[in-house]
Formats: C-alpha cells, structure tokens, sequence
C-alpha cells in the first residue's frame, strides 16, 4: 500500500503519517499540489492520496486528469471546517478524513483501498486446481498468461500471484489496457520526455518503470494496438524500454503479467495480435472457470460480500435463507463473481427481515432476477444437490458424518465389502473393524447381497 500526503495541515498530518505505517504502508510526503505532482511523475506512485484540504483539491483533480494519473483522493481537515470539506468533495475527493486521525478510521480507509484488490475467496476445486498452479509458479520469473471471462477475478488472481512471488515486497502496478486511449497507452506505459507531443509538461516515468523490480500487470492486452504490441515485445526481450521522445534506452527489471477475456489463438489468426508476442507471454496460462462452473464458490462470495458490505454499510451481517440460497445457485451468473458482488450489496441493502431472502436478490433496476438467467438441468441439480448435503452435515460430528458414509456406500455395493472398501480408499481391515464396531453398537448391518431396509 503506497500513500501518498500532501500538505501539512498544522502537524496533523504527521500523525496520520505514523498511524499509516504502522498499518504496513509505504508514505511519502509532499508539501504542495505540485510538489505531488512531480513524486507521481517521477514514477514513485500511489495508490492513495491523502490530501489538506487548504490545498487546491479541485486544482490538483483536474491536474492528475490531464496527465492519466489515475489515482484516488482522501480530503483531511480539522472537524469544524465543514464547507472545506463538502468543496473538496465536491471536487472529486472519495472522502473525508476528519483531524486529528481516528487510528481505526485511518485503518478503514487504507482497508477500502486495498480489501478490493486482494480478496481471494475460494471453495470450489475447480478454482482450487488454478491457485494451486499459481502458488506452485508464482516464485518463478516466468511470464504468466490470466484468461477467463469478464468478472472471474483475473486481477485478483495476479494480485495473488504477486503476493506469493520474490516481488511481493515491490509494486503491483496495474494498467487496463482497455481503458486508456491507444494514442496514450504508449506514454503511459513507457513514459514521455517534457515536449514529447503536445501537453507533455514536463518527464513523466511511466509504468514499466514505476514496476521497476515488481509486477506490471497488462489488463485486457488483446486491445493493445499491434504497433506499441511491437515495443512492448522488445521491452520483453531485452528488457529495456525507449521513452516517447527519449534518445537512450532504459533498463527495467519487472515480472509481466497479462490477462485477457478473449481467444488469443483466435486473435493471432485474425491478425489483431502477434503470434511472437503471445509465446512470450504465455509460459504459464492460468485459467480461471466462469463461476456457472464453480458452484461451490457461489454461496462462498455470497457470504463473503454480505459480510463485507453490510460492515461497510453498517447494517447487520444477515444470514442468506435457503429459498434465496437455490436462487443464488441456480442463475447462470453471465457477469460472474463481479455481477455476484453487485448483486449482494444490493441485497444487504435491500433486505428487510432476519435474513436475506428472495425478494431482496435482485437486478440493478430492481427487478426479481430473470428466469432466463436460472440454470436448470444436470448443472444447478448437482449444485441444488451440494448445498443440501453441506446443510445436513452442519452440527454433526465427523464420527457421525462417517458411519453413515460407510453404510451408505456399503448399501449402494450391496453388502460387498471389497466394492465398498474400494470406493471408501480404505482397506477391508479398515472397513470390517469399522463394521463390528457399528454392529456392536447395535446398527443393522447389511450382509453381502444386501442393503438395510429403507429408514434404517
């Protein structure tokens, strides 16, 4: 976590300062709009900025929105000074940090901007085979390769990654190549020289360089133009990369990440990406299942997003009902785990009894969620089919929950001890003393060519 200050505000900032380290983030202060200016272009970075409010915040908002800096702004101010703090809001500022600091309000934001970034909920062992991978490649150097559909968490997955790599103590720097316009992507990838093009105020170190000794994460790469596809291919070979309008090359040391939500091969036979380019990328291609296919995980982040939202909302942590449970379980979630996410904020929100149930689980405008977009079939059966199993184990002990394994597996082979032994993974030593243990207990025990009467 990089936070960045700026200003002084009669010492009280300095005491934020202390209580941001403590938190575990890196700080760096600056005392004016354009002294800040100048750490976030000499690729020092940010991930917050915690801003005076005597300082220009609309000023310094239009500044960061000239150069593409992307990156969001606290307001601080003493409590009384309340019209300082609605202008500064006003101007674009995300909050408003009272001082002297709270330490648990300090901790809050600092929370907020990096809970989104790095929370990895998983249950599923479809999801649990891809974070396995990641953990086995992450310490390497290799190039990594994240595809999946829009809102599988590709980004989380890379954050992971970087916190499991020998770069995890360097920056994640992360660029949506999507979002940036292709006349700006280059600058904003390898930097500008001052009067390079026109706004080019002044040098500006780009992303490659703000990574230099962690991660570049290349979100969306398959919208990069093939021209700057070219550079950033030299970049990775040589590792080296050219400034716009530099006359010497500069070296970088980073680990490159990429994600994209389409078919490469599709893309390099319909020529929009380059074949070389894609080897180089993808050593290791860790691909993340749209969560129709992770069932298991869909009642896992609903939980998750409850707890998270309804602390943020300061509402109650309700329980999801059954009836909205199935609900959850059988929609095809074309949005995956981001459409998933929005639709349990709305659902803390909306809910107005002792649980979360059906009529809270809602579209963004409010309607019930459209049938077209339930699962019905082999799929949402299976998945209907694992939840009420996860139900009927809640409260049982493992020696319960075993015996009944047993019996029933030896019911469905019909009494035979070497058939139900097998699909036990347990040897027939095992399963016979298991077996005179239950009948000494007085169970029925079904003899070969059996299986015990029905409500046995």
């Amino acid at each position: 976590m990089r936070l960045l200050i700026v200003g002084t505000l009669r010492g009280q900032l300095s005491l934020a300062t202390r209580m941001a380290m403590d938190r575990g983030a890196k700080v760096t202060q600056a005392d004016t709009a354009d002294a800040a200016l100048k750490v976030l272009r000499a690729g020092q970075g940010a991930d917050l900025l915690m801003v005076d409010v005597a300082v220009n915040i609309a000023a310094l908002i239009v500044a960061l929105e000239a150069e593409h800096i992307h990156v969001p702004v606290v307001a601080c101010g003493i409590e009384a000074d309340a019209r300082a703090a609605v202008a500064a809001i006003r101007a674009g500022a995300k909050e408003y940090i009272p001082l002297p600091p709270d330490p648990e309000l300090i901790a809050a934001v600092l929370a907020a901007v990096a809970e989104e970034s790095i929370d990895l909920v998983f249950r599923d062992e479809a999801m649990a085979r891809v974070v396995k991978l990641a953990d086995q490649v992450a310490p390497s150097e290799a190039s990594i390769l994240v595809t999946g559909e829009s809102g599988t968490g590709k980004e989380v997955l890379a954050r992971h990654v970087h916190l499991k790599s020998n770069r995890a103590a360097k920056a994640f720097i992360s660029v949506n190549c999507a979002a940036i316009p292709e006349n700006l992507l280059e600058s904003e990838l390898f930097g500008h020289e001052k009067g390079a093009f026109t706004g080019a105020v002044a040098r500006r170190i780009g992303k490659f360089e703000e990574a230099d000794g962690g991660t570049l994460l290349l979100d969306e790469i398959t919208e990069m133009d093939v021209r700057l596809q070219a550079k950033l291919l030299r970049a990775l070979q040589e590792r080296v990369i050219d400034r716009v309008g530099g006359s010497r090359p500069v070296p970088v040391d980073i680990r490159i990440i990429a994600t994209s939500n389409r078919n490469l091969a599709e893309a390099v036979r319909e020529g929009s990406f380059r074949e070389d380019l894609l080897y180089r990328l993808n050593v290791v291609n860790l691909k993340l299942p749209p969560l129709r296919e992770r069932p298991t995980d869909i009642l896992e982040l609903a939980r998750h997003f409850v707890r998270r939202y309804a602390e943020a909302n300061g509402m109650p942590a309700r329980p999801i009902s059954a009836d909205a449970r199935r609900m959850l379980l059988a929609n095809r979630w074309p949005g995956n785990v981001r459409e998933l996410e929005n639709t349990m904020h709305r659902a803390v929100l909306l809910a107005t009894g002792e649980e979360i149930d059906v009529d809270a689980i809602r579209s963004p405008d409010g309607d019930s969620l459209s049938p077209d977009a339930l699962r019905s079939g082999p799929a949402a059966h299976a998945a209907m089919t694992a939840e009420a199993v996860t139900r009927t184990l809640v409260g049982r002990t493992v020696a319960d929950v075993e015996r009944d394994l047993i019996l029933d597996t030896l019911d469905h082979c019909l009494g035979n001890r070497t058939h139900a032994a097998r699909i036990l993974g347990i040897s027939i030593r095992t399963l016979r003393n298991k077996l005179n243990q239950y009948s000494d207990e007085g169970l029925d025990i079904p003899q070969p060519g059996e299986a015990r009467a029905v409500g046995a």
